[in-house]
Parts: structure tokens; C-alpha cells; sequence
């Protein structure tokens, strides 16, 4: 049954029936497989067929008809507004303009949009610095991803949308500092994996209520699985959510619709009004585990990347991302360089778009001669080359790479050899090996990894050889838990001593869900791990279950 003190969402009726789009049109598979793998998705006709062409609409599609606002009949603003990848003098604002969210077409014709939006230094807008207008196109789904420039560094807007007589809440946002400016000090948050039919969005509540700059999500914001129509885990009433969500995402229609699904709640808005996010993937905002353009399963590699496509397009028209993030077909250059004055340069990563296949079947697994073959990346070689040079020109005092997969070494045994968890960077030690190589030949004195995935938090000491618990500490990795992934969780998970045995560089290991904080400084860093209790039902308060500090030109986390 429902909690009494959740308010499940209405039921919508479901649009289609619950398999209609559950799989590729049989004529899309059959171009793909005669044209083959990404020349299928640049062939003008399949692209067109397939609308995964992410140019601005041309022209002739900008000059159709346009949808009054006045006629708006319904709040369009149900999936909240957001802000994203703050810059010195630039912010990016993003909605979508969906009256009803559950619906395929959101409730609205195939007609583009004007809205108005605000940007102003005081949450009552009555200092206004800057306002415009922006179109929000049918074949973006209605978002709007507006880059505001020209801002004070090193401010705090309030910003808003408004469609009609409907005018959206007020989100809160902020330019980074000057990039060559000596910053005191930064807060950020760090979340990830959320799945929404395993528990309600506590975490999330609590963050949105955090001092924190900037909150970076390190992947698995959707799950590509099956949700039912109680909410799975969150107990809805029988019949809340409508049937279509009852399948596995595959196809674009369905990723929009998984993403408003999500976007519903009420906690995840909260954080989003609150706070700017830096947002990356991992794996099931397309497909568990998949690698490169290889599935899971048994899918045709150039079938599979027809996924690919729609998942990635659907993640950038609903993430906070700007233009340069805009996909094309099957790719989308989603690592990039962010800078917070000169206290701390952000490498933001892709460790699922480029790497080579697992080894050995995936899983855990011994490592041996396919896994430490040196040709083997987790990153791509053009992506490795950019995260060192990148560090070759760094005047940051903190290096923080964010990204998906555990990076320190991790033995599941106390025996040896163990195993280690082909997925994650201890599958792919060569790749690890040059990074490491090259964050000590660029001088890098304090490297920070932000890590998600696993569902646990991890506080690491990155050492130079894992192999020898006396090598130099290099850095130190903090690992977030999810925000709802895998249920309630416990605080001592039941290989706990079995971790904390095996990998001596291990400091710090809880179960439980939640998110969190690292506050950069220039003599230190403190990184709080923060949990609540339950995501089964609401209401659960926050506890900070450990709390560590590295200290500049001193690696390695000590407990407060």
C-alpha cells in the first residue's frame, strides 16, 4: 500500500498498448543490417526516418506552424526546470514543456513553442539582469536548453520559464569563478544510480536542501528496465503508472517517456531547482554493461547503436547539457573540461561510449592475459590523450576527474589471486596504468577520482602500485552510494571485513543509499558520506556516516 505520507502520482492512461513500441520498426533492423553499424545512421533517408538527426530544424521545419501559448490549457512545467555545467561568465537553463508527461507527444501537437525566460540576482525577480525568449522545438520533445553568457563570475541567479499564463518554479543557479581567479574554497555534491521503482528519492530531498555549489551526477540517472504500474518498491496504488512503462526501454519514444517518468518526482526537481548539476553517464541510461557499440546480449552491433542513438539523443534533450554535447546519430562527446578559478580543474569522463568489450565473459573474474592485454581502453585513446594533456596544462591546485567505475583495485577475496569486477577499471589495468603513469609524469600532487556505480560508498587511497600497500599514495577516490539502487541497503554489508581486509588502501565502506559532499580548500578537502536509514518508505533523516580529510600535497584520507 501506499505510505500515508506520500501523495502518489495521479493515473494516467496509457497511450499505447504496453509492447507497441517495444521494439525497431522491422524495416529501420533491415537497414541497419544491409548499410552496417554507423553508416546506417548517416545515410540522409535512414536518419530522417529514424529522426535521430540532432541539427537545429531546418528552415523549412522552424517555419511551421506554431502553437499559441494562450493555448495552453495545463501547466507545462511539470518536469521542473534545471541548470547545468556552470561556466565564468555562462550559465545553461534547460525545461520541457510537458502538460502531460506520461503521454507520448506530452500533451501537446507537433508545433513549436516560444517561451520566455528570466535571470535574476534576487529569487523574488525584481532585480532582473537578463531575460529572452527561446523556441521549444517538437523534435527536441519540447525541451529548451538556453546558454545565457555574458554574467558576473562567481554569482548566484535565480532563473524561470514561462509558457502562456503559466510560469514554471524558480530554480537557482551560478557562474563558476573567474578561471584564473584564487578561490578560498568549493562545495559539491556527488550522486548516482537512482532507480525509480527501487525507493523513493529521500537523498535527494536532503540535497536539494544542501550548501553546495554544484552537485555532479556520475551516471545511471534511468534505468532501462521494466517499471509496473505500482512503482515497483514505492507501493503506488494498483493501476498509478500507465502500462507503456511496463517494458524495457529500446526505442526513443520510450526513453522520453522513462525520463518524464523520473523527472516526476517531486525530491529530484527539488535538487535540480536547487542546485547546477555537471551530469555523465554510465551504462542504463542505454543498456546494462554495454561496451562501445557491443550490447549486453545478443544484439547486432549496428541494431544495437539504432538504441544507442535514441538513448543518447534522449539524454541530452533532458539533461542540462549545452550545444557542444548535442549527439550525433550514435556518438556524443560527452567528456569535457570544466574550471573553478584556479582551485580546481574537473575532467569529466566517458567510460562507457569507448571502451573495449569486457574481458572474459564480464562479471568477476580472475584477471589474466585478456584482461591485461595493453591494448585494451576503458576510456578510447583520443579521450586518454585529452584527460593527460589536460593535466600537462593544469594550474589547478585539485585535479578531480569524475566518472562511472570504481578506479582503485578491488579484491572481492582475501585470496590470492582474486577476483576483480570486469567492468570497472580493474578489467582494464593497462588503461588504469597509463592514466596513473600520467597524472605522475604532469606533476598532478592532488588528484581526486569521484566515482558511482557499485551502490556502496568507498573512501580510496589510490596508490601508485595497489600491489604494494607501502607505494606512494597518487590521490584519493571517493565513491558515492545511489540514491535508491538496490533498496535499503545495510551499513555493514555482508563483506565487509572481507573488503576491508583485502584492500588495505580501502578506508572507508557503508551500504547504505544516499549521496555525497566533498568541500575542496586550500590546505585540504573534506569529503562527508552522507546515508539515510531507508528508501522503502519516506521521511528517512540524514546521517553523515563517515567524514575524511586529504590534505594538500599529502594524499590520502584520514578520518576527522
Amino acid at each position: 500500500m501506499t505510505p500515508a505520507n506520500h501523495q502518489a502520482p495521479a493515473p494516467v492512461p496509457s497511450p499505447v498498448p504496453a509492447q507497441s513500441q517495444s521494439s525497431h520498426a522491422p524495416e529501420l533492423r533491415a537497414a541497419a543490417r544491409s548499410l552496417g553499424r554507423r553508416r546506417f545512421l548517416t545515410v540522409t533517408g535512414a536518419a530522417a526516418a529514424l529522426a535521430f538527426s540532432v541539427n537545429l530544424p531546418a528552415a523549412g521545419t522552424a517555419s511551421a506552424a506554431e502553437l499559441d501559448p494562450a493555448q495552453l490549457s495545463a501547466d507545462p512545467f511539470t518536469l521542473g526546470v534545471a541548470s547545468g555545467d556552470p561556466q565564468p561568465g555562462s550559465v545553461l537553463l534547460w525545461t520541457r514543456l510537458a502538460p502531460v508527461p506520461y503521454q507520448a507527444d506530452s500533451g501537446l501537437p507537433a508545433k513549436r513553442v516560444e517561451v520566455s525566460w528570466e535571470l535574476a540576482l534576487d529569487e523574488r525577480f525584481r532585480r532582473v539582469v537578463r531575460r529572452g525568449r527561446a523556441t521549444a522545438h517538437p523534435e527536441f520533445h519540447h525541451t529548451v536548453h538556453v546558454e545565457v553568457d555574458h554574467l558576473a563570475p562567481g554569482h548566484v541567479y535565480y532563473y524561470r520559464f514561462r509558457a502562456g499564463r503559466y510560469v514554471s518554479p524558480a530554480g537557482r543557479t551560478r557562474t563558476a569563478p573567474a578561471q584564473h581567479s584564487r578561490v578560498s574554497g568549493l562545495t559539491f555534491g556527488l550522486v548516482s544510480c537512482q532507480k525509480y521503482d527501487q525507493g523513493y528519492y529521500t537523498a535527494y530531498k536532503h540535497l536539494a536542501q544542501e550548501d553546495v555549489d554544484v552537485v555532479f551526477h556520475l551516471g545511471d540517472y534511468l534505468y532501462e528496465y521494466a517499471v509496473n504500474a505500482t512503482g515497483g518498491s514505492r507501493a503506488y496504488p494498483a493501476g498509478t503508472l500507465p502500462a507503456h512503462f511496463n517494458h524495457e526501454t529500446v526505442t526513443l519514444e520510450d526513453y522520453r517517456l522513462r525520463y518524464a517518468l523520473y523527472k516526476s518526482d517531486p525530491d529530484l526537481r527539488a535538487a535540480h531547482a536547487a542546485h547546477p548539476f555537471v551530469v555523465t553517464w554510465d551504462d542504463h541510461e542505454t543498456e546494462n554493461n554495454y561496451a562501445d557499440e557491443t550490447p549486453e546480449n545478443s544484439v547486432p552491433p549496428e541494431e544495437f547503436l539504432i538504441r544507442r542513438a535514441a538513448a543518447y539523443r534522449a539524454y541530452w534533450e533532458n539533461m542540462p547539457l549545452r550545444r557542444p554535447q548535442l549527439p550525433d546519430g550514435p556518438d556524443l562527446k560527452l567528456y569535457r573540461r570544466l574550471h573553478w578559478g584556479r582551485l580546481a580543474q574537473f575532467d569529466v569522463l566517458d567510460t562507457r561510449q569507448y571502451r573495449s568489450n569486457q574481458a572474459y565473459g564480464d562479471g568477476w573474474q580472475f584477471p589474466g592475459p585478456e584482461s591485461e592485454d595493453p591494448s585494451r581502453t576503458l576510456t578510447g585513446d583520443a579521450q586518454e590523450r585529452w584527460l593527460i594533456n589536460g593535466w600537462h596544462r593544469s594550474n589547478a591546485l585539485w585535479n578531480v576527474v569524475p566518472q562511472q567505475v570504481t578506479f582503485s583495485q578491488r579484491y572481492n577475496s582475501t585470496s590470492t589471486p582474486s577476483k576483480v569486477s570486469m567492468d570497472s577499471w580493474d578489467g582494464y589495468p593497462a588503461s588504469r596504468e597509463r592514466v596513473l603513469a600520467g597524472a605522475q609524469a604532469a606533476g598532478i600532487e592532488n588528484l581526486m577520482v569521484l566515482t558511482g556505480d557499485v551502490h556502496v560508498s568507498y573512501g580510496f587511497d589510490i596508490k601508485r602500485d595497489f600491489g604494494d600497500p607501502d607505494s606512494r599514495t597518487l590521490g584519493t577516490e571517493i565513491v558515492t552510494t545511489s540514491v535508491t539502487s538496490g533498496g535499503d541497503g545495510s551499513a555493514k554489508p555482508s563483506n565487509w571485513d572481507t573488503l576491508m581486509t583485502a584492500n588495505p588502501h580501502l578506508k572507508f565502506f557503508n551500504g547504505l543509499r544516499g549521496y555525497a559532499t566533498v568541500a575542496l580548500g586550500r590546505q585540504s578537502a573534506r569529503a562527508d558520506f552522507k546515508t539515510v536509514s531507508h528508501v522503502s518508505t519516506e521521511g528517512a533523516p540524514l546521517t553523515t556516516a563517515g567524514s575524511f580529510v586529504t590534505e594538500v600535497g599529502e594524499p590520502g584520507l584520514k578520518p576527522v
